[in-house]
């Protein structure tokens, strides 16, 4: 397990951890990527892959697999109520926080993240085998979709703002300050307007993890969110980034690292954010 002062440190296992138990019939090890293709090119023996466009994406809403597919997806990946799922994936876990995030909708209870994700395992020269595993298929009870818990709707995101309670804005700073719609780099594309939600503080997804691709010290976080940005733990705090990926990232940090009982994920994000009419926004770049 890792130790870095986080309020829950089981929630992350580290690579030696993974080596120790690729044979555990109890453990279900899950690649979820930005690249949908990297898994083919080599993954950790028996990794299942769980494509975040096709499997855990309704085909035709803005909105998420619900729970006859979902429990349809644990059957066919041979993964019980019990049993204990270790995600993992490229971009510093980027992808695999989502697909933790997409778990904890349906409370499966016991979810982890390799610390360090591909990069580690791949920097360390670990095995990496391009096999498709399957599974004996298995009986996964129906769980409703607990959206109430741990996602924020638009509506909800309005009401946040007018009680003044804390918004992470944890896309770059040129989207955040209006300069562009989407990542750099990326085609800028998905909304009508630029800049961010009023009142929202920037931080950045990726200053929560180190040079190797492991979260930073609880420490370090702490100075970021709380000693830069004034939240505490107390607070009621919603992320939100361009389509609530890299923000899944944030609200795992703040949630299970920093111990915050109270933080939710805004998916809608920036798309619709930046597609409403009347809502507040503040655009820097066109003062």
């Amino acid at each position: 397990m890792s130790d870095k002062g986080y309020v829950h440190s089981d929630v992350l296992v580290t690579t030696d951890w993974v080596a120790e138990n690729l044979n555990n019939p109890q453990v279900r090890l899950v690649e979820s990527n930005e690249d949908v293709l990297l898994y083919s090119t080599g993954h950790i023996p028996g990794a299942t892959h769980i494509d975040w466009v096709r499997d855990l994406n309704d085909a035709i809403r803005r909105d998420y697999l619900d729970a006859k597919e979902f429990t349809a997806l644990m059957g066919r990946n041979g993964i019980s109520r019990d049993t204990t799922v270790v995600f993992y994936g490229d971009k510093n876990n980027w992808w695999a926080t989502y697909a933790f995030w997409v778990f904890k909708l349906f409370g499966h209870p016991d979810c982890r993240i390799m610390d360090g994700g591909r990069k580690k395992w791949a920097a360390e020269e670990r095995p990496m085998v391009r096999d498709v595993p399957t599974f004996a298929a298995v009986d996964y009870p129906v769980q409703p979709r607990a959206d109430y818990k741990i996602r924020a709707f638009r509506d909800q995101v309005l009401e946040h703002i007018k009680g003044n309670n804390p918004l992470v804005d944890v896309r770059s700073p040129q989207e955040f300050n209006g300069e562009l719609l989407h990542m750099p780099g990326s085609p800028q594309e998905g909304a009508l307007r630029g800049g961010h939600i009023k009142g929202a503080a920037s931080v950045p997804w990726s200053r929560a993890v180190a040079e190797d691709g492991t979260f930073k010290t609880a420490d370090d976080l702490r100075a970021i969110y709380e000693g830069e940005k004034g939240l505490t733990p107390n607070d009621t705090v919603i992320a939100y980034c361009r389509i609530g990926e890299r923000s899944s990232h944030t609200w795992f940090v703040l949630t299970y690292l920093l111990g915050y009982e109270n933080v939710r994920n805004y998916d809608g994000s920036w798309t619709e954010w930046g597609n409403l009419v009347g809502v507040p926004i503040e655009n820097p770049s066109k003062n």
